[in-house]
């Protein structure tokens, strides 16, 4: 399932650029980050963006993989529209919403931003200023003890 989740996000994503470098860059990073957390998060990983970023419906999501995955790819998914600031504050809000039995996409979302933090530190270290200001609300929407620790001590020490 989980190549079929990648193939799925590479041909959705398309020619979508991450940075300089090509969206599947960020995926792999990311799924790479979930790797030790079981198939389901991976498949979610390289899923996370798809519907946020491309025409994907969650409609298809869960005609592909399921109810469960369509779930949490429907909570990483931002609305459209609006600054970031407002952005981030709605997705908090939705975060914070997420139910025990979802928390994989709280999973997700720590290795999402755990991926970003790295290439931010890696490719364009201003972003971290960024991640950094947003970091004490986003970590009270999506922190859940017990859910990703090591990525949540990894983001605590790349934000300080």
């Amino acid at each position: 399932m989980i190549s079929v989740a990648r193939k799925f996000a590479l041909k959705a994503h398309g020619a979508q650029m991450y940075g300089s470098a090509p969206y599947s860059v960020h995926l792999d990073a990311v799924a790479e980050i979930l790797k030790p957390y079981g198939e389901q998060a991976v498949v979610i990983g390289y899923l996370h963006d798809v519907v946020e970023d491309t025409a994907v419906s969650l409609a298809e999501i869960k005609l592909t993989f399921g109810s469960v995955v369509a779930k949490c790819v429907g909570y990483l998914s931002d609305a459209a529209g609006g600054s970031r600031s407002e952005k981030k504050v709605a997705a908090n809000a939705k975060l914070a919403a997420v139910p025990a039995e979802y928390s994989v996409a709280l999973l997700v979302k720590a290795a999402d931003r755990l991926a970003n933090v790295r290439a931010s530190v890696a490719n364009s270290p201003e972003k971290l200023a960024v991640y950094a200001a947003e970091h004490a609300a986003f970590r009270a929407a999506a922190y859940r003890a017990g859910v990703g620790e090591t990525i949540w001590e990894e983001l605590n020490e790349g934000l300080k």
